[in-house]
Formats: C-alpha cells, sequence, structure tokens
C-alpha cells in the first residue's frame, strides 16, 4: 500500500470504501464514491479490510424514486415509439444501478475470503463500468427530457444479494453467470431493433454495455472456476447444483453461445438448467 498520507475523512481500507459508495442513496455520489474506490484502490492506498470498519448494509442506498414494485406488474417496453424506448432505457438504467451495488456487495461481503487481491481488482473493475453505463444511461434519459426515477422500476435482482449472501461460491454462480450472462443473449437483438427505428444513440450505449459484460461474464467465470479447482469440485456440475439452490427463476433460452463461450460459460454449465433442454 502507498505510504502517501490520506485526505482527512477518506476511506482506509477498500471494504470501508465499497460500503459507503453501496450506502449512498444519492446517486451521483453513489458513482462518485465507487469512482474514488477504485482510484484508490488501483493507486494501492487502501487496505483490503479492518476490525473498525463499517457495518455492510442490508438494502443499499436509493434516493426516494422510483417507485419500486413487483417485476409482474412493470409494463412491456417497445422500441417502436419515444415512450417505449425511455421506458426501456429507464428499466437498464435500473439494472446498471443494481449492477454497481451486486460489484461493491460482493467486494465488501467477501473482503475476508481466502482469495488473491487480484480478484478485488477484478471486481473493482466491474463496479467502475457498471456506474459508466449508469451514467450514459441517465445522460441519454435527460437528453429525452426524462431521468431516472421518473418511472416505476422493480426489485428483483437485490434478491440475488440476500439468496447468495452465505457462500462465495452462490453469488458468482448468481450474479455473473446467470444474470449478467444474460445480458448476452438479449442485447444483440435489442441493438438490431434500436438501430431499425434509428435510435444510434442509444444503441452506442448498448455496444459498451455488452462489450463490457463479456468481461464481466469471464470474470465470474474465471473466479467460480477457481474456488472450484481449489476444492476440487467439478466446475459446471456445482453451478447447477448452486443454481437450483439459489436461484428463483428459469434459466432462460436462447442463449448466445458464442459469447458465453468466449467469457468461458460454456453450454455444459447451463444447458440442463433450461426448461427447454431436451
Amino acid at each position: 500500500m502507498s505510504s502517501e498520507p490520506r485526505e482527512a475523512g477518506a476511506p482506509a481500507t477498500l471494504r470501508q470504501a465499497a460500503i459507503e459508495a453501496l450506502r449512498a442513496a444519492d446517486l451521483d455520489e453513489k458513482v462518485e464514491r465507487t469512482n474514488l474506490a477504485c482510484r484508490l484502490w488501483f493507486g494501492r492506498r487502501l487496505g483490503l479490510h479492518a476490525p473498525h470498519d463499517p457495518a455492510l448494509p442490508d438494502r443499499p442506498g436509493r434516493p426516494a424514486e422510483p417507485v419500486l414494485v413487483s417485476p409482474r406488474t412493470v409494463k412491456r417496453r417497445s422500441v417502436h415509439t419515444e415512450t417505449g424506448r425511455i421506458a426501456l432505457i429507464h428499466a437498464l438504467a435500473h439494472i446498471e444501478l443494481n449492477a454497481i451495488d451486486l460489484a461493491l456487495d460482493i467486494v465488501a461481503r467477501f473482503a475476508s475470503e481466502r482469495v488473491p487481491r487480484s480478484f478485488f481488482d477484478g471486481w473493482m473493475t466491474v463496479a467502475l463500468e457498471e456506474a459508466k453505463h449508469f451514467r450514459l444511461l441517465s445522460r441519454r434519459l435527460e437528453s429525452l427530457g426524462s431521468h431516472y426515477g421518473a418511472l416505476p422500476a422493480h426489485d428483483g435482482l437485490w434478491q440475488a444479494v440476500e439468496a447468495t449472501a452465505h457462500d462465495l461460491g452462490a453469488r458468482l454462480a448468481v450474479v455473473p453467470l446467470i444474470l449478467e450472462a444474460r445480458g448476452l443473449d438479449v442485447t444483440p437483438s435489442l441493438l438490431e431493433k434500436l438501430l431499425e427505428v434509428g435510435d444510434a444513440d442509444t444503441a452506442a450505449i448498448l455496444e459498451i454495455i455488452y462489450r463490457d459484460e463479456k468481461k464481466h461474464v469471464a470474470i465470474g467465470a474465471k473466479w467460480f472456476r477457481f474456488l472450484c479447482a481449489r476444492e476440487g469440485r467439478n466446475p459446471a456440475q456445482r453451478f447447477q447444483e448452486l443454481v437450483r439452490a439459489s436461484f428463483r427463476g428459469d434459466v432462460k433460452a436462447p442463449f448466445n453461445d458464442r459469447a458465453r463461450a468466449e467469457a468461458g460459460l460454456t453450454p455444459t454449465f447451463y444447458r440442463s438448467l433450461s426448461p427447454l433442454s431436451s
């Protein structure tokens, strides 16, 4: 760690910095604290964790809006009208906001796990890129006369934290290798639709997100395989066990097998979990 003096009030550990960003209810502050945590960590100016670190919150900080509703009540979003595209971008921004907090949570919750320092390098990179995605989508909403928080959003993503809080392997199986991998499946067709209706600006943002998501799934697959190798387990079999135990939902086809494989997630992991597999 660097011997440079810390600024007054600056976090002393990565766990503290991640928790402070996780707790922030003001979303500009959340993004800034995430960026600060990354700068300090990659500048080797933080320890990993300490006994005096603040407590991990049960839920991340959030503003009063958007109103959170059941996923079943969120309307389908069409790209063929501006109103529909605003609703779509809002939904994507909500996903990316949750993704910031999911990355911060894995760093803070598992800071004492017996893993190499590069594990935390990977997840802080994810947090930094999710913050970039959220800011890009928020600015796109503003350019269309709306803003994040203007529409209801669902609370389904944070359930993954609660279901996998007990086990790093389960967290890796469910968050990057189920939830993020789903983005690899659906984003290419969504990009095509946006380009068909002439929304090149939103499509350009999704291109960035798609490229980064592939990296995030690869980080998840790398560390999931690391844990399995350390425990002497078959990665695909262990993945299926953990998903059946910790994921509340279907592993939905169709799959972008090529993008998934490029990220280290081969069909032997997920095909047998899909209701459509034969």
